[in-house]
């Protein structure tokens, strides 16, 4: 089934300004307009959200906004710039699914069928995509349907950041939406408010021919599209220094072993293109255009930079069960959205050096099977605390040659988060005699400590005094916990002087 991310950029014009401008950008606080000409008038063609909170509105004539609002500031809007700027937008977008598209004048649409896993699933995909854009200074919501005029219509009236509709939701999503979600021209929903239409599911309900008469076919189709009914192509964005190949047939394939076969050949294709220029595959997109102008699309990851033609070959074809050929496939086309200078590694003898096994090849097979995101190694972080001493980073990352403290030992399993523990134990430098933790008491049999642990003065004024007293603990069993004390044992404002369980050793 496909699935489609429709993003809505609501201030797009406007957080574009203050991005270009700089430190010299108007505070955000302060309601700030675009203006364009519209006939003989100056008018509001873009405002931020402090604009819109004052009451202004796309429309408004620029004079009537300068008397509404104290202190407006206004400038010329610019829609080529930000046409293009939203272009751009759409090419770094391709990193999240193969098919992207503009969808102007403030918004873009993507096609997430098969690629969501690359990033998570659908909920996370949307979290990563609205996060970085508002990392970015760039106000953002997103919605996945299955349609892009459903899709369309959640991202924008629905009041959430990110909108994730249950695959085969049908017409049951849009039936409470403003009838503005199906696409249509102001003066169409005018009319239909006139008629005593004011959502989407009044329309539902009525027969389409007295529709069509009235409105026109434009109606009808916005209906179809919304609902599924009627198929509404997504035309790709394609940057102009895209490394790809294509393959046009004669007569349209279909079958799984065919299919399978041209990729190999367009794989050997774009890896001599990719060596001309140095460089290794980090992502490829694979498009098959079908005789009924849809597009199937294939994504596939890699940990590093890849040139080897048997193993992109068989990363795609692990995912020839996700494209449906529909009546024929009549064009592939395939792309290194994401390539990377590829370092050359020199053929060293046994005799001098040992050989590295290289896991790079099952990490990519795991990653395009589970996710990019569920594949990961530990790393040291340079902090005594020890929830903050480790981080995820990719699987194949270089390592940095950070290493945690050797002076005392730390448990091979580190909780998620310290478990409070009842405790029998002399303050202030003493171990627990026995400890109940998870319901169940044990006595302590050998213990060392405490190793101090002084809190993070620099990351916040709680931790300025605060101190953790860690213990090694064997109880009567053999089991050995790692235990600690918040705070010095003498001085309450050190910590509450409770104690938890941080880690098993193995």
């Amino acid at each position: 089934m496909a699935r489609v991310v429709s993003l809505f950029l609501p201030t797009w014009s406007t957080d574009r300004f203050r991005r270009r401008a700089g430190d010299a950008a108007p505070p955000a606080e302060t309601p700030f307009v675009l203006v364009g000409r519209e006939g003989n008038r100056r008018a509001v063609v873009a405002l931020d959200a402090a604009a819109y909170a004052a009451g202004l509105r796309i429309g408004m004539a620029a004079t009537k906004a300068q008397v509404l609002v104290k202190d407006l500031i206004l400038y010329d809007a610019n829609p080529a710039e930000d046409a293009e700027a939203l272009e751009r937008l759409a090419v770094w977008a391709l990193r999240f699914s193969p098919i992207v598209a503009p969808d102007p004048p403030n918004g873009l649409v993507i096609e997430a069928t098969g690629a969501d896993h690359l990033h998570g699933g659908e909920a996370t995909m949307l979290y990563c995509l609205v996060g970085r854009l508002a990392m970015s200074g760039v106000a953002a919501r997103a919605a996945v349907a299955d349609t892009w005029g459903a899709a369309h219509a959640l991202a924008r009236y629905v009041a959430r950041a990110s909108t994730v509709a249950s695959p085969g939701h049908g017409p049951t999503v849009l039936a409470d939406l403003p009838l503005e979600s199906l696409r249509i021209q102001g003066p169409t929903a005018a009319a239909l408010r006139t008629l005593g239409f004011d959502r989407v599911g009044d329309l539902l309900a009525q027969p389409r021919a007295p529709l069509t008469l009235r409105f026109g076919p434009e109606l009808g189709r916005r209906i179809d599209q919304a609902l599924g009914d009627l198929a509404e192509p997504i035309e790709p964005v394609r940057p102009p220094d895209l490394i790809e190949v294509s393959r046009a047939f004669a007569e349209p394939i279909g079958a799984a072993e065919t299919i399978a076969r041209y990729i190999e050949k367009l794989v050997v294709q774009l890896c001599e293109r990719l060596e001309e220029r140095g460089l290794g595959a980090r992502r490829l997109d694979l498009i098959c255009r079908r005789v009924d102008n849809d597009m199937q699309a294939v994504q596939v990851g890699m940990a590093m930079p890849v040139r080897d033609v048997k193993r992109l070959t068989r990363l795609l074809c692990d995912k020839i069960e996700t494209i449906a050929p529909g009546f024929g496939i009549e064009m592939m086309t395939l792309a290194a959205t994401v390539a990377e200078p590829f370092g050359h590694k020199q053929a060293v003898s046994s005799l001098i050096e040992e050989t590295v096994a290289d896991v790079s090849d099952l990490v990519d097979t795991l990653m395009n099977r589970v996710g990019e995101r569920a594949i990961y190694r530990f790393a040291p972080v340079a902090s005594d605390v020890p929830e903050r001493s480790v981080c995820r980073v990719p699987a194949m990352s270089a390592d940095t040659g950070a290493g945690w403290p050797g002076h005392w030992p730390r448990p091979s399993r580190l909780l998620p988060r310290p478990e409070p523990v009842e405790t029998v134990a002399l303050l202030p430098d003493h171990p627990p005699v026995s400890f109940t933790w998870r319901g169940i008491r044990r006595r302590v049999r050998r213990a060392d400590g405490p190793e101090r642990v002084f809190g993070e003065w620099w990351t916040r004024d709680a931790e300025l005094v605060a101190v953790r007293d860690y213990f090694r603990i064997e109880d009567d069993a053999g089991e050995r916990y790692w235990l600690y004390r918040a705070g010095d044992g003498e001085d309450s404002s050190t910590g509450s002087h409770r104690w938890f369980v941080h880690g098993v050793f193995g």
